[in-house]
């Protein structure tokens, strides 16, 4: 498997369930992170293609039918998505692989199985959710109702585009709401399979759109008037603009943000485990994973030893074209990205961090946007290698002498997104992850389960994602007082 052979070229936008011409002339250029060369073009959406957008959209909660519908019925619509990214996701591994550099090895599940897996997680959290319910109150009885919030914008990045699409419009569709999905200039080919597959199931009119565009047009689409909820995926420096934005209008918000997690090594770990469980999900897709477990804590009394295995462990990764099924480490999604990796590792050496591994561009690539998997040791959870998401794959390991200080260590950071622990004790790993502020955690494994709630502490953002308190976050609560004494027929 190599790079794509032939251009890829969409000449319109999907907007309200239709494939129609946009109203401006600008096209974006996708360009290989590992050829460097141009691989697709789309047209870019304009401010006036999203005003038709929001206004399809609008017009399908007001008046349409997806709303109404019963949930079995809506179900069935989202169970063919679910059921046709089965039946493609090589397709979607293989295209996202070429636009953003992911490893295919890891695509297929990380970027495609795993998207499926939100669709047909959010499914089985509809048919359970708590949609209406009577309450004893005060004065007398009441009945609670949840209902679809309406038009919802969802904000999505380039590093997993369906993975965050699914996590957005999967809850928001099964809900009832209608939405306008604004994707990344850096990833678009991809939604127009997501589109394909949204025509082929059936959703009705003005139900979905998909606009890629930048971030300017993304701003005009989240301060809409006539947009109701804004869930957005992105950087915290992103996340406060579309709060402030979405501010003027009142209109709700989910931020799901940055990162700097900590994987905490105990010291009675196995250490080849620790390794084979840290490795992949410090490095994953290419370091830029807001989950990342971009900082190792390993205990003093071990250190030397955890520094010459994870080095080991990083410098063997291999690193090379991301569609050849043999790769472990692609190039990073554009050349900023790469000297913003560059800058961070010249800075972390002038902080007096030591580089263990890596730190350079790889030799074996005279073109891409690569940079090899680097491990820094002898890091102070004080320096700014320490403390800044770096978003590629750059990782710190940083020492601490009992566990207390582990923990303030991992809790010493502007990020609570993500974390992890490893211990020979299970109780152990437990306790510690009741004391680390961080909205997930992993006791001797990694991962991240769709039927629970996925969000983070500080500035890792607000709101949850995933499981009911995710699912709720697509709806109003009404509050209905009835007559004393009132019992249901």
């Amino acid at each position: 498997m190599t790079e794509l052979t032939e251009l890829v070229e969409h000449g319109h936008l999907f907007i309200g369930g239709e494939f129609t011409d946009p109203l401006g002339t600008e096209v974006i250029e996708v360009i290989s992170p590992h050829t460097e060369q141009v691989i697709g073009r789309v047209p870019h959406a304009s401010e006036g293609d999203v005003d038709r957008a929001v206004a399809a959209a609008r017009r399908a909660f007001d008046e349409g039918p997806w709303p109404r519908m019963g949930l079995d019925e809506r179900i069935a619509v989202i169970t063919r998505i679910k059921d046709a990214f089965a039946v493609r996701h090589e397709e979607f591994a293989r295209l996202i692989s070429a636009q953003n550099g992911t490893p295919y090895s890891a695509s297929v599940m990380v970027q495609a199985l795993a998207a499926m897996m939100v669709w047909d997680s959010a499914i089985t959290v509809a048919r359970d959710f708590p949609y209406e319910e009577r309450r004893d109150g005060v004065l007398g009885p009441l009945l609670v109702r949840r209902e679809p919030v309406g038009v919802v914008a969802a904000v999505v990045p380039w590093n997993v585009p369906q993975f965050t699409a699914a996590a957005k419009l999967a809850p928001a569709l099964l809900a009832g709401c209608t939405a306008v999905l604004k994707v990344s200039p850096e990833t678009p080919l991809d939604a127009y399979l997501l589109a394909e597959i949204a025509t082929e199931a059936g959703l009705p009119p003005g139900v979905l759109s998909i606009l890629p565009a930048d971030r300017e047009v993304s701003e005009y689409l989240v301060g809409h008037r006539d947009v109701d909820k804004v869930s957005f995926t992105g950087s915290v420096a992103a996340g406060r603009r579309v709060m402030e934005v979405a501010s003027r209008n009142l209109t709700r918000v989910t931020l799901e943000l940055g990162g700097k997690s900590a994987a905490v090594i105990l010291p009675d770990a196995d250490l080849e485990a620790a390794v084979a469980g840290i490795v992949p999900f410090a490095w994953m897709i290419n370091g830029q994973a807001c989950v990342a477990q971009t900082r190792i804590l390993a205990p003093s009394s071990r250190y030397d030893e955890m520094a010459e295995a994870f080095a080991a462990a990083a410098g063997a990764l291999r690193v090379g074209d991301p569609l050849d099924p043999t790769t472990e480490l692609g190039p990073l999604v554009a050349r900023r990205q790469q000297q913003r990796s560059l800058d961070y590792i010249r800075l972390g050496q002038e902080e007096g961090a030591k580089i263990l591994t890596g730190g350079n561009r790889p030799p074996s690539q005279e073109r891409g946007w690569y940079v090899e998997p680097t491990l820094f040791g002898s890091v102070d959870n004080s320096m700014r290698i320490a403390r800044e998401e770096i978003f590629g794959p750059v990782i710190c390991l940083i020492p601490y002498e009992d566990e207390d200080e582990a923990v303030r260590i991992a809790d010493d950071s502007p990020y609570g997104l993500s974390g992890s622990v490893w211990t020979a004790d299970t109780e152990r790993g437990i306790d510690v992850a009741r004391r680390v502020r961080t909205g997930t955690y992993s006791v001797n494994t990694f991962s991240l389960d769709m039927l629970g709630p996925f969000g983070g502490y500080k500035n890792s953002g607000l709101g949850r994602e995933f499981g009911p308190e995710g699912f709720g976050e697509f709806f109003e609560h009404k509050m209905i007082h009835l007559p004393a004494g009132y019992r249901e027929a």
